[in-house]
């Protein structure tokens, strides 16, 4: 069985992932990495020094992916009152963190209800 990829990679793959939708830039407000498109936030990647566990923070509003995303370990709504609207905070250093692959889907998804249709069909291939 292939070792999982460590919280760091996860991270990057995310971030890279993220950044290869349409439209989409990197900003660091608060020192943190967010990724935008159309001057809105659809994921939160946080601070990358190494002092703090990494984790992604992204807005899932399929009813059975947020439910999913809230059942990971130490997953949680996320602060500043954005959980009531969809956004789950997930750490990526838990033993039983997702893979990449499947906050990629996630992050997709985020993309999905913040994106302009435009560049949700440019995405769509048309």
């Amino acid at each position: 069985m292939a070792k999982a990829a460590g919280p760091a990679a996860v991270r990057e793959r995310v971030r890279t992932f993220a950044l290869g939708l349409p439209g989409t830039v990197e900003e660091f407000p608060w020192g943190e990495s967010v990724i935008k498109v159309n001057k809105k936030v659809f994921v939160f990647l946080g601070i990358d020094d190494g002092d703090r566990p990494c984790g992604v923070t992204l807005k899932l509003k399929d009813p059975a992916a947020h439910a999913h995303a809230l059942t990971l370990p130490g997953a949680k709504p996320a602060g500043y009152g954005l959980g009531r609207s969809g956004w789950v905070q997930v750490p990526l250093a838990e033993p039983d963190a997702p893979p990449a692959d499947l906050l990629c889907d996630w992050a997709e998804e985020s993309y999905r209800l913040i994106a302009p249709k435009k560049l949700i069909a440019e995405l769509d291939g048309g």
